[in-house]
């Protein structure tokens, strides 16, 4: 009797890839590369983290997963299929409150979308609209005009209005940065647990170390300019309750060296151009 065969787990594959990617743009005098040969690769469900000091292509790398973008080298692969153009299986979340109208309530603006890319009828999308203003908080403000509302608001309105769209990706670009520190406390909670409610896959970007601790359960360290991948570490561990721990800040230093120092191993991981995974401990 011959021993049974060892059964094959076979890995699902990435959601979103993004293999070797370059990102040009000219200015009067010459052309800038913000990113150079950037890799990684996203996962249904992941919270994924772009961190980088500012000017390292960080924004420019969502806004090229968004279609807004196109690389001057390498390949963004959503479910496969290359992405060539902007769609509504990715929406972004910017850090600007004037994201939204301010001609159209709270509900219009969500309700817009809905029907422009989804075709829903105006009661279906009304019904949509206010069950994810529900979920942030702000069924009460539905009839609402933007310029009647807080930072804070607004930018939970248009996270009420990307979550609607129900995409593939939610990409968040510093969403949270302009906000005062409580209400920045605020959202990073408010956003996780929407995570934890519905499992979207997120692709984060952002310039704190604190933030993207808290928020990521991957995070990809981009080099100051042109952005190059310095490490990919895991932070899953993390939470809000754990700012302030010795584990958190020891990995808060870590994170600073491999960004920001050179001439050590955070330097020549600098050099690659995939990343490194590493357990964030």
């Amino acid at each position: 009797m011959s021993a049974p065969q060892s059964l094959r787990v076979v890995a699902p594959a990435p959601l979103l890839q993004v293999d070797g990617v370059s990102l040009e743009y000219r200015t009067r005098q010459r052309v800038v590369r913000a990113t150079h040969q950037v890799s990684f690769d996203v996962h249904a469900a992941d919270r994924f983290v772009l961190l980088g000091p500012s000017g390292c292509g960080k924004s420019t790398l969502l806004k090229a997963v968004a279609g807004f973008v196109a690389p001057s080298e390498g390949e963004i692969r959503l479910e496969g299929r290359r992405v060539a153009a902007p769609g509504p299986d990715r929406v972004v979340v910017f850090q600007e409150f004037d994201q939204l109208p301010p001609w159209k309530t709270v509900r219009q603006n969500i309700m817009f979308p809905l029907r422009q890319a989804r075709g829903m009828s105006r009661a279906q999308a009304s019904e949509c609209a206010l069950h994810y203003l529900d979920k942030v908080g702000l069924a009460g403000f539905a009839d609402a005009y933007p310029h009647t509302l807080s930072g804070g608001m607004k930018q939970r309105v248009a996270i009420a209005r990307a979550l609607a769209m129900r995409p593939k990706v939610l990409l968040m670009d510093e969403p949270f940065a302009a906000l005062d520190a409580l209400t920045r406390r605020r959202m990073q909670e408010e956003l996780l647990a929407l995570w934890e409610d519905a499992a979207f896959t997120l692709l984060f970007v952002t310039h704190s170390i604190e933030e993207a601790l808290v928020v990521g359960n991957r995070i990809l360290l981009l080099s100051p300019h042109p952005g190059r991948v310095r490490a990919e570490l895991n932070s899953h561990q993390f939470d809000l309750a754990s700012q302030g721990g010795a584990e958190f800040q020891a990995t808060a230093q870590r994170i600073h060296r491999l960004l920001f120092e050179t001439g050590t191993a955070g330097g020549a991981e600098g050099t690659t151009a995939s990343a490194r995974t590493a357990q964030a401990r």
